[in-house]
């Protein structure tokens, strides 16, 4: 997708920028490219620094209940330094590396509902303006989709995803916000769960996989939250359904301490943390719901499992282009 946008802050007559990434969904981890493309106004400009903006839709609670905004969470100075004569067209190719935890915006091509965006800040000649964003499509790294595709073939259902403003305690966590992938319970863990969450934390080293399970009250017991994690390694060789299939036994039987991480394929880097658990900057445990715009319409009984026995999205509620149309209003 491309975006063209006059420079509001310098008026008319001032230059255009026109950022363009190049096809396919990046990585976590991995590059992002493409070219801004700038276009001479009707003098000369200095153009003193282009500058790329990683922003993610997240929701918040707060005592008022839940709401959504723009997060930026990185930011890449990839050209500036010149001057752009009058009229005249430049282009300014860039490569930089997303961060590890980059959430997945897609699976199988499918999207999740997940909204990142590019935003190309322009200053020249003094003056400073941001552009519109350009959506940002991250599939998953291998082992997440490892993850996801066992989750699938044991009988684990797509429910929402949604991106939660705050840190888990007791990991790596790196940027402000996690993501939390909502899956509805396979049939052979429905009488004991109502609901699964799995968010990734990958590293250079490795991915962290934290569970939550929404489990279900017994005759003479209160239904509860069960929360662990476990690691693997990037490259990592496994029987993933059987791998997986142990992490559900393992929550739901609380045979793991609470928190305890269970290391498959290298060393866990997270350990002394401290207490581990969703907090948040008030420090309190939250769970997510399906978000505004984020709940996959998948009929009342949840979606079934599609291609490859993975998780495979029906159809996302369209609030993603409305998303970034009104934070371009909001821009002007």
């Amino acid at each position: 997708m491309v975006f063209k946008r006059l420079l509001g802050s310098l008026g008319v007559g001032g230059p255009t920028v026109d950022t363009v990434l190049d096809p396919g969904a990046a990585l976590p981890g991995g590059a992002l490219t493409g070219q801004v493309h700038l276009k001479g106004g009707n003098a000369d400009f200095d153009i003193d620094h282009i500058t790329l903006e990683l922003v993610a839709r997240v929701e918040a609670e707060h005592e008022h209940g839940e709401s959504e905004g723009a997060v930026a969470f990185e930011r890449f100075t990839v050209g500036g330094g010149f001057r752009l004569g009058e009229g005249e067209h430049r282009s300014v190719p860039f490569r930089v590396s997303l961060p590890w935890e980059t959430p997945v915006t897609e699976l199988h091509g499918q999207p999740l509902g997940i909204v990142l965006g590019v935003r190309t800040e322009l200053a020249v000649s003094g003056a400073k303006d941001k552009g519109d964003l350009d959506p940002l499509a991250v599939r998953p790294l291998p082992a997440q989709e490892a993850v996801l595709e066992a989750l699938g073939q044991l009988g684990f259902g797509f429910k929402s995803a949604d991106l939660e403003l705050g840190r888990i305690g007791g990991t790596g966590q790196q940027l402000p916000f996690y993501q939390e992938i909502e899956l509805t319970p396979a049939p052979q863990y429905a009488h004991q769960l109502n609901e699964l969450e799995v968010t990734f934390l990958a590293g250079p080293g490795g991915l962290e996989v934290v569970l939550e399970a929404d489990k279900r009250g017994g005759l003479f017991t209160a239904g509860h939250d069960a929360l662990t994690r476990f690691t693997v390694s990037h490259d990592a060789a496994q029987d993933w359904n059987t791998l997986v299939d142990g992490w559900i036994r393992q929550l739901v039987e609380h045979r793991a301490p609470y928190g305890a991480p269970t290391s498959y394929g290298y060393g866990d880097p997270y350990a002394g943390h401290g207490h581990y658990g969703h907090d948040d900057h008030h420090g309190t445990h939250h769970r997510s719901g399906p978000g505004m715009g984020t709940a996959i319409a998948a009929g009342a009984a949840g979606l079934a499992v599609g291609v490859v026995g993975g998780l495979v999205a029906a159809e996302v509620v369209d609030e993603v282009g409305d998303f970034f149309e009104d934070e371009g209003e909001e821009e002007d």
